[in-house]
Parts: C-alpha cells; structure tokens; sequence
C-alpha cells in the first residue's frame, strides 16, 4: 500500500496553510490549518476499514518551555509523540481526501465533532490537553489540527501521516478516543501500513515551509 500527498512532497516542508501555526511579519500566531491532500492505492484484499493518524514524534518532554521568553528548546532534548489527527472506521473504498474537507481555520476552544473521511470517527487530537489550562483556549479539539510547533524549538520537527488497512470495520474505542486509544486498539488488526511525512518549523533561524 502507498500513500501520497499533493499537498507536499515526502520529506520535504509542509507550506503552512495545513499549519495550525504560523509566522507572519515576524509574529507567531494561529495558521489557516487546512488539512491536507491524501490519496493511496494498492489497498491489500480483505480490507474492511482504514485508520489515519497524524503524528509529530518531536514534541518536547518539558511542555512548559514551549514559547517561554529567553529560553531555546535545545534538539537534544528528548521526545515524544503529539497527535494531530485521529481517524477511524474510514470507508474501505475510500482512496483520497481532498485538502481542507475536514479543517479549515482554527477554532479556538476546539472543533465539534464531526464525522470524519469516509465516514469515519474523529477523535480528539492532544491540543485537547495542551491547552487544558487555558482559559482562552481550553476545550475538546475533535479531528484535525495541524502542526504548531514551539516557536523557540531548535529542532525541526516531523509530521507522519500514517494509514492502516484493518481487517475489521471499526476497532473497539471509547466515545472519546484519543490517538494513544487508537493505536492500542488496532493491534492485531492490520493488515497494511502507508506513511507519508514532511517538516515543519516556527523558529525564525530556521526553515518553516
């Protein structure tokens, strides 16, 4: 199975209109965080259901450096995962998604639920707890949310969409699942894996896409 984006090439920058952040004139702000382009082939026999995740692995471990004044979030500094879309139960006829059908603008507290590509189930993407402690911003954050990487992060991070073909229609979830929840319940139902990545940076020094 493959997958592709005509949004952005694999490996390469991701022009910030599928960003949830941007800089513009030298500020750090909201993007236009339209979704973007997704098509794949090569689908194996048997597939009664696709999974899309969208997932950063360069998220920083100390969340409160993030866009703190003075300080540079050094690239050594270790890691973890950041999802920015979780869907399932998507049709298995489905072959594309068209660019911003599902985000379009950032909506602060949080996008309603809403079904997803082929009819699938969104579930809620990690700006949910992120924000949390935000009065301004707190809320659920259902679907898709594109990247806002720290603006003081001296690392570049990555962007990996990645499709499952399932063997079952719709792996078992709670009603407000996250990509953690998603991942875990699609062991032992997989029967294909297609990913396409790209980059993203908010720091002035260096490339922002």
């Amino acid at each position: 199975m493959q997958i592709r984006s005509d949004s952005f090439s694999n490996g390469g920058a991701i022009p910030a209109r599928y960003c949830a952040g941007q800089r513009s004139a030298g500020e750090v702000g909201f993007g236009p965080n339209r979704n973007p382009h997704l098509a794949w082939d090569g689908v194996p026999e048997g597939t009664r259901s696709f999974a899309l995740l969208c997932l950063d692995p360069d998220a920083p471990t100390r969340p409160e450096l993030a866009g703190k004044e003075g300080v540079q979030i050094p690239a050594a500094l270790p890691r973890t995962h950041f999802c920015h879309w979780a869907v399932a139960g998507i049709a298995a006829d489905l072959r594309e998604i068209a660019e911003g059908a599902f985000s379009a603008g950032v909506s602060t507290g949080g996008k309603e639920r809403a079904e997803g590509p082929g009819g699938g189930r969104q579930g809620l993407n990690d700006f949910t707890g992120w924000f949390a402690g935000d009065e301004a911003l707190a809320g659920d954050w259902w679907g898709y949310d594109g990247p806002f990487p720290p603006p003081n992060d001296l690392l570049v991070h990555r962007y990996f969409f990645r499709l499952f073909a399932l063997d079952t229609p719709l792996p078992e979830l709670p009603d407000r699942f996250t990509g953690g929840d998603l991942l875990r319940a699609l062991h032992g139902h997989v029967l294909a894996e297609a990913q396409v990545h790209g980059q993203y940076s908010l720091h002035p020094d260096l490339a922002a896409g």
